[in-house]
Protein backbone atom coordinates (compact mmCIF):
# COMPACT_ATOMS: atom_id res chain seq x y z
CA UNK A 1 0.00 0.00 0.00
CA UNK A 2 1.61 3.48 -1.21
CA UNK A 3 0.53 6.64 0.51
CA UNK A 4 0.61 10.24 -1.16
CA UNK A 5 2.29 12.59 1.12
CA UNK A 6 0.65 16.15 1.63
CA UNK A 7 2.37 18.84 0.10
CA UNK A 8 4.25 21.66 2.64
CA UNK A 9 2.38 24.48 3.28
CA UNK A 10 4.97 26.67 1.32
CA UNK A 11 4.37 24.58 -1.77
CA UNK A 12 0.37 25.05 -1.18
CA UNK A 13 0.37 28.82 -0.85
CA UNK A 14 2.73 28.58 -4.33
CA UNK A 15 -0.04 26.87 -5.88
CA UNK A 16 -2.66 29.02 -4.78
CA UNK A 17 -0.79 32.59 -4.98
CA UNK A 18 1.08 31.23 -8.56
CA UNK A 19 1.12 34.96 -10.57
CA UNK A 20 -0.97 34.53 -13.92
CA UNK A 21 -2.10 30.74 -13.01
CA UNK A 22 -3.85 28.82 -10.08
CA UNK A 23 -6.85 27.08 -9.52
CA UNK A 24 -10.32 29.07 -9.82
CA UNK A 25 -10.49 29.41 -6.69
CA UNK A 26 -7.05 31.68 -6.36
CA UNK A 27 -8.18 33.65 -9.12
CA UNK A 28 -11.84 33.90 -7.59
CA UNK A 29 -9.74 35.41 -4.67
CA UNK A 30 -7.78 38.00 -6.89
CA UNK A 31 -10.80 39.46 -8.53
CA UNK A 32 -12.20 39.63 -5.14
CA UNK A 33 -9.22 41.62 -3.93
CA UNK A 34 -8.96 43.43 -6.71
CA UNK A 35 -13.10 44.49 -6.17
CA UNK A 36 -11.95 45.35 -2.29
CA UNK A 37 -9.20 47.64 -3.29
CA UNK A 38 -11.17 49.10 -6.22
CA UNK A 39 -13.43 52.04 -3.86
CA UNK A 40 -9.83 53.07 -1.99
CA UNK A 41 -8.02 53.37 -5.25
CA UNK A 42 -10.90 55.20 -7.26
CA UNK A 43 -11.21 57.78 -3.61
CA UNK A 44 -7.43 58.38 -3.94
CA UNK A 45 -7.30 58.65 -7.88
CA UNK A 46 -10.42 61.17 -7.30
CA UNK A 47 -9.22 63.22 -4.31
CA UNK A 48 -5.07 63.37 -5.32
CA UNK A 49 -5.14 62.67 -8.97
CA UNK A 50 -8.01 65.50 -10.10
CA UNK A 51 -6.69 68.37 -8.33
CA UNK A 52 -3.39 67.21 -10.05
CA UNK A 53 -4.20 67.37 -13.50
CA UNK A 54 -6.49 70.28 -13.06
CA UNK A 55 -3.75 72.24 -12.06
CA UNK A 56 -1.73 70.57 -14.67
CA UNK A 57 -4.14 71.33 -17.30
CA UNK A 58 -4.59 75.12 -15.72
CA UNK A 59 -0.52 75.80 -15.34
CA UNK A 60 -0.39 75.79 -20.11
CA UNK A 61 -3.61 77.86 -20.07
CA UNK A 62 -5.18 81.44 -19.89
CA UNK A 63 -7.31 81.17 -16.91
CA UNK A 64 -7.69 84.70 -15.75
CA UNK A 65 -11.04 85.84 -14.46
CA UNK A 66 -10.10 89.05 -14.85
CA UNK A 67 -9.64 88.11 -18.90
CA UNK A 68 -11.98 86.45 -20.23
CA UNK A 69 -11.19 87.02 -23.76
CA UNK A 70 -8.35 84.49 -23.38
CA UNK A 71 -10.71 82.23 -21.28
CA UNK A 72 -9.02 78.24 -21.90
CA UNK A 73 -6.81 79.88 -24.61
CA UNK A 74 -3.74 77.67 -24.60
CA UNK A 75 -0.65 79.21 -22.80
CA UNK A 76 2.39 77.32 -23.56
CA UNK A 77 4.98 77.95 -21.09
CA UNK A 78 4.06 81.46 -20.32
CA UNK A 79 2.31 80.85 -16.64
CA UNK A 80 6.24 79.13 -16.17
CA UNK A 81 7.87 81.49 -17.38
CA UNK A 82 5.90 84.27 -14.98
CA UNK A 83 7.21 82.25 -12.38
CA UNK A 84 10.56 83.77 -12.64
CA UNK A 85 9.44 87.26 -14.12
CA UNK A 86 10.04 90.24 -12.23
CA UNK A 87 6.28 90.68 -11.85
CA UNK A 88 6.48 87.81 -9.29
CA UNK A 89 8.39 87.10 -5.93
CA UNK A 90 8.16 83.41 -6.70
CA UNK A 91 11.89 83.29 -6.13
CA UNK A 92 11.40 85.36 -3.13
CA UNK A 93 9.10 83.39 -1.40
CA UNK A 94 11.00 80.01 -2.43
CA UNK A 95 13.80 81.76 -1.13
CA UNK A 96 11.61 82.35 2.20
CA UNK A 97 9.97 78.95 2.30
CA UNK A 98 13.51 76.96 2.22
CA UNK A 99 14.91 79.18 5.11
CA UNK A 100 11.79 78.71 7.04
CA UNK A 101 11.82 74.69 6.75
CA UNK A 102 15.17 74.20 6.95
CA UNK A 103 15.45 76.91 10.10
CA UNK A 104 12.10 74.63 11.61
CA UNK A 105 12.46 71.33 10.58
CA UNK A 106 16.16 71.73 12.72
CA UNK A 107 15.09 72.99 15.62
CA UNK A 108 11.95 70.77 16.18
CA UNK A 109 14.28 67.80 15.45
CA UNK A 110 17.15 68.93 17.76
CA UNK A 111 13.78 69.78 20.54
CA UNK A 112 12.01 66.61 19.53
CA UNK A 113 15.14 63.87 20.01
CA UNK A 114 16.10 65.98 23.60
CA UNK A 115 11.77 65.48 24.35
CA UNK A 116 11.24 61.35 22.83
CA UNK A 117 14.70 61.06 25.26
CA UNK A 118 13.06 62.22 28.39
CA UNK A 119 9.85 60.13 27.22
CA UNK A 120 11.48 57.26 26.68
CA UNK A 121 13.12 57.16 30.54
CA UNK A 122 11.38 55.07 33.01
CA UNK A 123 9.55 58.02 35.73
CA UNK A 124 6.96 58.08 37.95
CA UNK A 125 3.35 59.39 35.78
CA UNK A 126 5.39 58.66 32.87
CA UNK A 127 2.09 57.54 30.99
CA UNK A 128 0.17 60.76 31.85
CA UNK A 129 3.29 63.22 30.71
CA UNK A 130 2.85 60.93 27.52
CA UNK A 131 -0.55 62.01 26.98
CA UNK A 132 -0.07 65.73 27.79
CA UNK A 133 2.91 65.86 25.38
CA UNK A 134 0.17 65.22 22.48
CA UNK A 135 -2.28 67.57 23.49
CA UNK A 136 -0.53 70.50 21.29
CA UNK A 137 -0.67 68.17 18.41
CA UNK A 138 -4.02 67.45 19.08
CA UNK A 139 -5.11 71.23 18.90
CA UNK A 140 -6.16 72.25 15.00
CA UNK A 141 -3.66 74.25 13.46
CA UNK A 142 -6.42 77.29 13.07
CA UNK A 143 -6.64 77.25 17.31
CA UNK A 144 -3.17 76.81 17.66
CA UNK A 145 -2.45 79.63 15.53
CA UNK A 146 -5.38 82.01 16.99
CA UNK A 147 -3.41 81.09 20.24
CA UNK A 148 0.00 81.91 19.56
CA UNK A 149 -1.54 85.59 17.90
CA UNK A 150 -3.14 86.10 20.82
CA UNK A 151 0.13 85.34 23.05
CA UNK A 152 2.56 87.36 21.00
CA UNK A 153 -0.15 90.57 20.97
CA UNK A 154 1.88 93.57 22.65
CA UNK A 155 -0.96 94.50 25.05
CA UNK A 156 -2.78 91.65 25.34
CA UNK A 157 -0.05 88.86 24.97
CA UNK A 158 1.83 87.10 28.21
CA UNK A 159 4.76 86.73 25.98
CA UNK A 160 5.88 90.65 26.24
CA UNK A 161 4.43 90.54 29.87
CA UNK A 162 7.10 87.69 30.85
CA UNK A 163 9.88 88.77 29.12
CA UNK A 164 9.30 92.57 30.77
CA UNK A 165 8.81 91.18 34.48
CA UNK A 166 12.25 88.63 33.76
CA UNK A 167 13.44 91.73 32.15
CA UNK A 168 14.60 89.59 28.98
CA UNK A 169 15.86 90.69 25.71
CA UNK A 170 12.31 91.03 23.65
CA UNK A 171 10.08 93.18 25.81
CA UNK A 172 8.34 95.63 24.50
CA UNK A 173 8.52 94.49 20.80
CA UNK A 174 5.50 94.62 18.40
CA UNK A 175 6.37 90.83 17.58
CA UNK A 176 4.24 90.28 14.79
CA UNK A 177 5.14 94.41 13.09
CA UNK A 178 8.57 93.16 12.18
CA UNK A 179 10.19 90.43 9.79
CA UNK A 180 12.38 88.84 12.09
CA UNK A 181 10.51 88.97 14.94
CA UNK A 182 7.34 87.48 13.11
CA UNK A 183 9.64 84.89 11.82
CA UNK A 184 10.00 84.21 15.59
CA UNK A 185 6.57 84.12 16.25
CA UNK A 186 6.00 81.78 13.13
CA UNK A 187 8.90 79.60 14.14
CA UNK A 188 7.75 79.48 18.18
CA UNK A 189 3.68 78.55 16.59
CA UNK A 190 4.62 75.70 14.15
CA UNK A 191 6.98 74.37 16.69
CA UNK A 192 4.75 74.12 20.05
CA UNK A 193 1.77 72.19 17.36
CA UNK A 194 4.43 70.08 15.98
CA UNK A 195 7.34 68.68 18.11
CA UNK A 196 4.72 66.54 20.24
CA UNK A 197 4.58 64.77 16.21
CA UNK A 198 7.96 64.24 16.05
CA UNK A 199 8.98 63.53 19.16
CA UNK A 200 5.84 60.34 19.23
CA UNK A 201 7.27 59.13 16.15
CA UNK A 202 11.19 59.20 17.21
CA UNK A 203 9.77 57.74 20.53
CA UNK A 204 8.29 54.71 19.17
CA UNK A 205 12.36 54.46 16.81
CA UNK A 206 13.50 54.30 20.42
CA UNK A 207 11.41 51.36 22.26
CA UNK A 208 12.27 49.33 19.68
CA UNK A 209 16.15 49.91 20.18
CA UNK A 210 17.21 46.78 22.67
CA UNK A 211 18.52 47.55 26.18
CA UNK A 212 21.23 44.79 25.92
CA UNK A 213 23.39 46.55 23.57
CA UNK A 214 23.54 49.51 26.32
CA UNK A 215 24.59 47.68 28.88
CA UNK A 216 27.18 46.03 26.47
CA UNK A 217 28.64 50.44 26.07
CA UNK A 218 28.27 50.36 29.78
CA UNK A 219 30.55 47.39 30.61
CA UNK A 220 33.20 48.55 27.80
CA UNK A 221 33.32 52.24 29.46
CA UNK A 222 31.39 54.36 26.87
CA UNK A 223 29.83 57.69 28.32
CA UNK A 224 26.24 58.60 27.70
CA UNK A 225 27.11 60.86 25.34
CA UNK A 226 29.10 58.39 23.38
CA UNK A 227 26.39 55.91 23.61
CA UNK A 228 24.46 58.13 21.99
CA UNK A 229 26.20 58.78 19.25
CA UNK A 230 27.38 55.62 18.18
CA UNK A 231 24.37 53.70 19.39
CA UNK A 232 21.50 55.54 19.52
CA UNK A 233 21.20 58.03 16.54
CA UNK A 234 22.18 55.34 13.95
CA UNK A 235 19.89 53.29 15.13
CA UNK A 236 16.92 55.85 15.13
CA UNK A 237 17.51 56.35 11.70
CA UNK A 238 14.60 54.79 10.33
CA UNK A 239 12.03 56.55 12.77
CA UNK A 240 14.07 59.76 12.07
CA UNK A 241 13.70 59.54 8.13
CA UNK A 242 10.04 59.56 8.51
CA UNK A 243 9.78 62.27 10.98
CA UNK A 244 12.07 64.56 9.12
CA UNK A 245 10.33 64.15 5.73
CA UNK A 246 7.29 64.30 7.13
CA UNK A 247 7.91 67.42 8.77
CA UNK A 248 10.42 68.74 6.25
CA UNK A 249 7.12 68.64 3.55
CA UNK A 250 4.76 70.03 6.00
CA UNK A 251 6.97 73.39 6.89
CA UNK A 252 7.82 73.33 3.03
CA UNK A 253 3.53 73.74 2.57
CA UNK A 254 3.01 76.05 5.52
CA UNK A 255 0.05 78.24 5.20
CA UNK A 256 -2.12 78.47 7.96
CA UNK A 257 -0.06 79.68 10.66
CA UNK A 258 1.36 82.31 8.62
CA UNK A 259 -2.39 83.49 7.08
CA UNK A 260 -3.45 83.94 10.60
CA UNK A 261 -0.62 85.52 12.33
CA UNK A 262 0.73 87.91 9.72
CA UNK A 263 -1.29 87.49 6.72
CA UNK A 264 2.28 86.81 5.00
CA UNK A 265 3.42 90.44 5.85
CA UNK A 266 4.32 93.03 7.47
CA UNK A 267 4.53 93.92 3.28
CA UNK A 268 5.25 90.29 2.13
CA UNK A 269 8.33 89.42 4.27
CA UNK A 270 6.50 86.44 5.86
CA UNK A 271 5.28 85.22 2.15
CA UNK A 272 5.79 81.42 1.82
CA UNK A 273 4.60 79.37 -1.84
CA UNK A 274 1.97 77.98 -0.57
CA UNK A 275 0.53 81.81 0.45
CA UNK A 276 1.59 82.87 -2.54
CA UNK A 277 -0.30 80.45 -4.27
CA UNK A 278 -3.44 81.59 -1.89
CA UNK A 279 -3.00 84.80 -3.49
CA UNK A 280 -2.78 83.84 -6.95
CA UNK A 281 -5.80 81.94 -7.02
CA UNK A 282 -8.45 83.92 -4.43
CA UNK A 283 -7.17 87.13 -4.72
CA UNK A 284 -5.67 87.60 -8.19
CA UNK A 285 -7.83 84.94 -9.72
CA UNK A 286 -5.62 83.85 -11.76
CA UNK A 287 -5.91 80.21 -12.40
CA UNK A 288 -2.87 79.67 -14.84
CA UNK A 289 -0.57 80.82 -12.90
CA UNK A 290 -1.72 79.76 -9.46
CA UNK A 291 -1.96 76.24 -11.34
CA UNK A 292 1.94 77.08 -12.28
CA UNK A 293 2.86 77.36 -8.65
CA UNK A 294 0.98 74.04 -7.56
CA UNK A 295 2.83 72.13 -10.02
CA UNK A 296 5.86 73.03 -9.08
CA UNK A 297 4.79 72.65 -5.32
CA UNK A 298 4.77 69.49 -5.94
CA UNK A 299 7.89 68.79 -8.18
CA UNK A 300 9.43 70.52 -5.34
CA UNK A 301 8.36 68.19 -2.50
CA UNK A 302 8.70 65.09 -4.07
CA UNK A 303 12.39 66.87 -4.96
CA UNK A 304 12.97 67.46 -0.84
CA UNK A 305 11.55 64.03 0.37
CA UNK A 306 14.06 62.41 -1.76
CA UNK A 307 16.86 64.46 -1.11
CA UNK A 308 16.05 63.83 2.86
CA UNK A 309 15.54 59.88 2.27
CA UNK A 310 18.90 59.87 0.32
CA UNK A 311 20.54 61.84 2.91
CA UNK A 312 19.32 60.29 6.20
CA UNK A 313 18.74 56.27 4.53
CA UNK A 314 19.35 53.93 7.10
CA UNK A 315 23.04 52.27 5.88
CA UNK A 316 22.65 48.73 5.07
Amino acid sequence: MTTTAAPSLGKRLRLTWAPGGGSDRARADRRLGYLLVAPAVLSLLAVTGYPLVYNLWNSFHHENLTNAAQAHSFSGLSNYSKLFSSSSDFLGSLTRTVGFMVVSVAFETVVAIGLALVLHKAFRGRGLVRAAVLIPWAVPTVVSALLWKTMFDQRNGFVDYLLGIFHLPGAHTTWLAGEWTSWAAILVADAWKNVPFMAIILLAGLQVIPEDIYEAARIDGASAWQSFRRLTLPLLKPALVVALVFRAIQAFLIFDVIFIMTGGGPGNTTETLSYLNYHAFLVDTDFGFGGAISISLVVLSLVIAGILTRLVRPST
